[in-house]
């Protein structure tokens, strides 16, 4: 049975979620602007305690309020609104049983769904491979919304924070919903440059070995600033 937020949750709680909703509904905006999705195409979700926020099901984003916020438990049972969550949900939940993740992005960007078609692995052709993980991997494909596809991705996903899906799309995963994000637009433009790359005739490009990658990985695990506790 579908509960609705109310005083029993507690103010923080519910103060937390809309802080959170309005986030996600930001991000999903966002997809659309960046051409990483088209219409209601991909999904966005971030888990708040033992509940998963995510977007519904065929809505357009900027349609979406502060009322419209849809929630799940981690079983799939919806716990918040009234709005049918994605149908991708499966595959959300799937990330957030097995991993810390705490937002997913689920995408159906250009350049990474033509990769998707054409190899079994993302050739490490930029170090940012490093910051999913080492190269991305193709999840088999799988008709959308199927537990046969969250267990595709979870293979794929395994020791990565990202992975293609093939005929399909992207799907990254974060302890942010920014990182996750970020995730999500640094795998499209490595498709796009590999694609881009490989597209010259007699020219194959360079790849990156696996040496290469550690080392990126290693460099990347103290990028961006550190806290000062000011």
């Amino acid at each position: 049975m579908t509960q609705q937020r109310g005083d029993s949750r507690g103010r923080a709680a519910e103060e937390e979620e809309t802080r959170a909703w309005a986030e996600l509904v930001e991000t999903a905006r966002r997809s659309v602007a960046d051409g990483l999705v088209v219409g209601t195409s991909g999904n966005v979700s971030v888990r708040i305690g033992e509940t998963v926020l995510v977007t519904p099901s065929g809505v357009p984003y900027d349609r979406l309020t502060p009322d419209d916020v849809t929630g799940v438990d981690l079983a799939g049972r919806q716990v918040l609104g009234s709005l049918v969550p994605t149908s991708e949900l499966p595959m959300h939940l799937a990330v957030y049983r097995t991993t810390g993740a705490r937002a997913v992005v689920h995408t159906h960007a250009v350049h990474a769904t033509a990769v998707s078609t054409l190899v079994d692995e993302l050739p490490p052709i930029h170090y940012m491979a490093a910051a999913l993980g080492g190269p991305v991997r193709v999840a088999g494909y799988a008709t959308y919304g199927t537990g046969r596809l969250a267990e595709n991705m979870l293979r794929a996903l395994e020791g990565r924070t990202g992975c293609l899906l093939q005929n399909h799309g992207t799907i990254t995963y974060g302890t942010t919903l920014a990182q996750a994000y970020d995730r999500t637009a640094q795998l499209e433009w490595m498709c796009r440059v590999w694609l881009t790359a490989s597209s010259l005739p007699g020219l194959s490009p360079h790849l990156l070995t696996p040496e290469q990658l550690a080392e990126a990985a290693e460099r990347l695990t103290g990028y961006g600033q550190r806290s000062t506790g000011v």
